[in-house]
């Protein structure tokens, strides 16, 4: 009690505050981090499906030069690296790896987000217009 008789509580409520700040702002950079690692996971499904599509119009004869060095370059130019192959069916297939960037990188570790694509041919040999 003070001297004038009213009970002191001691800057328990400015601890709570701290307290309840301190969690928000964790969850901001939580969700901020989340966000970023999503929004990686959109641009290497993007990245594949784009360069699939690329290696496999080279495979099916409507581009010229390799299937494969088509689509690293398409993987490239959209801030992706990763890898391709052509299947015996004349489909390319690419997996796209893009490093989460920003100040949420150190939080997954390095992990990218990875994504895989495939096209060519319709099945049963059909090509499509």
């Amino acid at each position: 009690m003070s001297a004038r008789g009213a009970p002191r509580d001691g800057g328990s409520g400015s601890v709570l505050l701290l307290a309840v700040v301190a969690a928000a702002l964790a969850l901001a950079v939580a969700v901020a981090g989340l966000g970023a690692a999503v929004a990686a996971g959109h641009r290497a499904r993007a990245a594949a499906d784009l360069a699939a599509l690329a290696g496999a119009d080279v495979a099916l004869g409507r581009a010229d030069g390799p299937a494969c060095e088509r689509a690293q370059r398409v993987l490239r130019a959209n801030g992706a690296a990763g890898g391709c192959a052509v299947a015996a069916d004349g489909s390319v297939r690419v997996e796209a790896r893009v490093v989460v960037g920003g100040p949420f990188a150190a939080l997954l570790a390095g992990t990218p987000a990875r994504a895989a694509a495939r096209a060519g041919a319709a099945p049963g040999g059909a090509v499509l217009p």
